[in-house]
């Protein structure tokens, strides 16, 4: 009899500090399922390796070149403005908090992620599995899931008189705070950061009990808020809380043996966090040279660019006439900023910018990354490999991306897979014209107007935000170097290849 799975994600889970909570007893159920499974312990990111780029490659299998979601904030080019997930409490007042939820809970799902792309949710509604999900960005099923606001959600909707009437299509039980329960269940629901975790748990407990899932993703949030706050070294105490609330699932499951017996499990984080000393205003800096569209601007039309930080990477978009001097002196402007790392751009086949606001095919496109005075370009076939296994055509200095090439493969072990996550970034249809990494230490201030330093952040394509923990027991491979390179499109070909005929 086929076992059903458990995909539960932790965010910002790093893969040094599981281990510490383990070795110190903080995380002794997660300790015991490692005894049990197979750990990678260098699953790669997205880029930007930030949460909704990275839930969005887990749950479809694709990157954002094919899922279309482009970071924490992104320009809307043919809807003229910024599309903000919550970066910040204060940058989701700068945007308005509904305009921000809305795009955060229904668009995301709805409208800005890929139609044309399933998510493991809708294969497995579709092959005739109960499929279950606690608060997770990307959710998108068969299931139509009415609104029932509760909380503080309700009450600030009857202050303002709002409505927020969107029903939405999620999988068959689906649980997302205060904004939708596919059943009632004595679970508390909370959209504080960092208090997410219980409220996750006793969902999950509702639904062993009853029995009520084939599939099911357990999301535990919080560690990601406390990594923010207080930097990832710190993190063994919301790594020991994630602890607690999966044993309370697998305590109402009839204990560890008894989970195991009846479920597979997929744990997994979408990013890791380094540590944060340095603010990086890049939409400031900019807007010292160029008119920079501000949010809610009344004539969006007058703005020369667009900018989106999303942590510790930016989209910059140009909104004006395309001409490749004001590209390179755009380019010249951001590469000397201090706490930029990388800066990176499409040209056509003659090695002009391409110009992002005209519509339709663009022919051979190539993708440059710059890193200081060193250079690389590269596009999709050719005869170098990479280290999971697609082959790329490279004109220029492997340098850029820290790179060696040997016998035809290309390796880079500061950014992984460096490659195939820039040319998703810079191929995805709502890219910046030039998108950015930031240097270790450097976040990317928000348009709230703030950045986590003293703390922790992700988003760069650096290894220290891109790496993190992916464990199987009872499914996946039987060793992780069935692969060269695990990704988190790998995850959901695990998944739909678990319930396969």
């Amino acid at each position: 009899m086929r076992k059903k799975l458990v995909l539960a994600y932790v965010d910002s889970l790093r893969t040094d500090m599981l281990a510490a909570a383990v070795r110190d007893g903080r995380a002794p159920t997660f300790g015991r399922l490692l005894e049990r499974g197979v750990l990678v312990p260098d699953c790669v990111s997205s880029f930007p390796s930030v949460t909704p780029v990275a839930c969005a490659e887990m749950v479809t299998g694709v990157r954002s070149d094919r899922h279309w979601i482009s970071g924490m904030n992104w320009y809307h080019r043919l809807e003229r403005r910024y599309v903000e997930y919550g970066s910040s409490f204060e940058a989701t007042r700068a945007f308005g908090v509904f305009r921000s939820l809305y795009d955060l809970v229904y668009n995301m799902n709805l409208a800005h992620l890929n139609p044309r792309v399933e998510t493991v949710f809708e294969t497995l509604d579709d092959r005739g599995l109960r499929t279950a999900c606690t608060p997770f960005l990307i959710y998108r099923g068969r299931h139509r899931h009415a609104v029932s606001l509760d909380g503080l959600m309700r009450r600030a909707v009857d202050a303002t008189r709002l409505k927020f009437r969107h029903h939405t299509y999620g999988p068959t039980e689906l649980f997302y705070g205060e904004l939708y329960a596919s059943r009632p269940v004595p679970c508390k629901p909370t959209s504080i950061p960092g208090t997410r975790d219980e409220y996750s748990a006793c969902c999950v407990t509702e639904l062993a009990a009853g029995g009520l899932y084939d599939f099911l993703l357990f999301s535990l949030p919080d560690n990601d808020h406390y990594s923010h706050r207080h930097g990832p070294a710190a993190t063994a105490d919301s790594i020991e809380r994630a602890d607690q609330a999966f044993r309370q699932f697998v305590d109402a499951s009839g204990g560890l043996d008894g989970f195991l017996a009846d479920n597979a499990l997929i744990l997994v984080a979408d990013h890791a966090q380094t540590a944060v000393h340095r603010a990086l205003p890049i939409a400031e800096e900019l807007g010292e040279t160029w008119h920079v569209l501000q949010p809610s601007e009344d004539r969006p039309e007058d703005a020369e660019l667009a900018v989106s930080p999303t942590a510790r990477a930016a989209h910059v978009y140009r909104l004006g006439p395309a001409d490749a001097r004001g590209h390179a002196k755009l380019r010249e402007a951001v590469g000397g900023m201090q706490g930029v790392d990388l800066v990176c751009w499409l040209a056509d086949s003659d090695g002009r910018p391409v110009d992002r606001n005209l519509p339709g095919a663009r022919g051979d496109l190539t993708a440059v990354v710059e890193r200081e005075d060193q250079a690389l370009r590269f596009r999709p076939g050719g005869e170098v490999a990479d280290q999971r296994g697609r082959r790329w055509e490279l004109d220029g200095d492997p340098a850029a991306l820290d790179a060696e090439v040997e016998g035809g493969r290309f390796a880079s072990d500061e950014y992984p897979d460096a490659l195939g996550r820039l040319w998703a970034a810079l191929s995805s249809p709502h890219a910046g014209d030039v998108v950015v990494s930031a240097a270790v230490g450097y976040e990317c201030v928000d348009w709230g107007g703030s950045a986590h330093v003293g703390g922790g952040s992700h988003g760069s394509l650096g290894r220290g935000d891109s790496l993190g923990p992916l464990l199987f027991v009872g499914c996946g491979p039987e060793s992780a170097g069935e692969r060269e390179q695990w990704a988190l499109g790998d995850v959901a070909d695990v998944v739909r290849g678990h319930f396969a005929a």
